[in-house]
Formats: structure tokens, C-alpha cells, sequence
């Protein structure tokens, strides 16, 4: 009899162990660059989301740069925000994205959160204009992606945090250039900023504005 309960134990130990490592092995599947490419491939996304060309230019360039301190102005539904949180993690930093629509922003979270991301990108509710004042410390990447006639008023709000040799990048500023032609002149003509108009995809027939802060 005690034996039958020694065997009984150590069957209940075995298939313990075994769920143990099930769990363990889809964490890690979840955490691996193949998980993630295959989520980003499959991506739902819509006219609010940047390209796949454009979303791996801000991964470059913020695992080039070395980013640590990033903030992305509108979240939409994440696909932004995870493609420059891989950059994030593997340069061991952390991406605020602040998005108004709360629907997007649950949506933005659970998509981070599928690919493990949830503790490089933290996704902030509230207007822009209203949340930006309220953030601390220096930051070194910035992606402006919300309405085109605040860009200006966006990067005003963050400049006092921006430190010497910061990123910001700026979409669509090639088909939304008339609404946005304060950023526009204030970045090309400021000179604390080097700032370049390129096309990294043409799928929207657009372009982003990368602004480097000389000082």
C-alpha cells in the first residue's frame, strides 16, 4: 500500500515538473525573435499604424543610437511601440507611449504584453499635450506620430527633458507638411537641431523627419 502512494507521489511529482516546463518553454517561446517577427508579420494593422519600413527604421536607429529614455507620441494599437521596445530591451531602456483613444490603448497594452514586452513599454492614457508635462527625467528618443498640427506643441512640452545628441523622429511629413509647417520650419531652421526627410518605406508614399539635437 505505501508503496501504491510512493508511486502515485512521485507520478504527481513527474507531471508537475513536465507542466513546469511546458509553462517555462512558451514564456520562452514568447521571448524569442522568431515568436516576435511572426507577431509583427501577422499584425493586424491599420492606417493609424506606421509601415513595417518605417518601424524598423525607428528600431535601427534607436538600438544605434543607444536609447535609453524613449517616448512615443500615439501609441495606436502598439505595432510602433513594439518594434522599438525589442530596441529598448536589448539596449536595456524603457518606451512611454501615450495614446488618447482608450480603446487603443487596451488594445496597445495586450500587444505588448503578447510578446513580453510589458516591462520595456509602459502605454499611458491622456491627451499628449496634458501627459508630456508630467513626465520626469531626460529622454534621448522621441517618435511623434499623433495630430499633425500639435507636432510643434508636442516637442515644445518634451524639449526641456530632450538631452544633447536625442533622436526625435517625426511621421508623415511629406503628405501632412502644410499642417505641420511650424515643426517643419522650427526644426529644419533651429540651430540646435540637424534634421533630414527620409523615405524609409513607400507604402503610405510618406516620409519621417529624423531630428538629431546638437545641443
Amino acid at each position: 500500500m505505501k508503496r501504491q502512494h510512493l508511486a502515485v507521489a512521485a507520478l504527481s511529482i513527474i507531471i508537475l515538473a513536465l507542466a513546469g516546463l511546458v509553462v517555462y518553454a512558451e514564456g520562452q517561446n514568447k521571448m524569442s525573435p522568431e515568436f516576435r517577427q511572426q507577431f509583427l508579420d501577422s499584425f493586424k494593422r491599420t492606417s493609424l499604424n506606421t509601415t513595417p519600413g518605417d518601424a524598423m527604421m525607428l528600431r535601427i536607429l534607436v538600438e544605434s543610437s543607444g536609447a535609453k529614455r524613449g517616448v512615443e507620441i500615439g501609441s495606436a494599437s502598439g505595432f510602433g511601440a513594439i518594434n522599438m521596445g525589442i530596441a529598448f530591451e536589448r539596449n536595456g531602456g524603457q518606451l512611454v507611449s501615450l495614446e488618447i483613444d482608450p480603446k487603443m490603448v487596451a488594445t496597445a497594452r495586450a500587444n505588448i504584453q503578447k510578446v513580453s514586452l510589458e516591462k520595456v513599454c509602459t502605454v499611458i492614457e491622456g491627451d499628449a499635450l496634458k501627459t508630456l508635462p508630467t513626465l520626469e527625467g531626460e529622454y534621448d528618443f522621441i517618435f511623434i506620430d499623433a495630430l499633425k498640427r500639435d507636432y510643434l506643441k508636442y516637442l515644445k512640452a518634451i524639449e526641456p527633458r530632450l538631452k544633447k545628441g536625442a533622436i526625435i523622429v517625426a511621421d508623415n511629413v511629406i503628405q501632412s507638411a502644410r499642417e505641420m509647417k511650424d515643426y517643419l520650419d522650427y526644426v529644419q531652421t533651429s540651430p540646435d537641431y540637424d534634421t533630414v526627410i527620409i523615405r524609409s518605406s513607400m507604402e503610405k508614399n510618406d516620409g519621417m523627419t529624423v531630428s538629431y539635437k546638437i545641443k
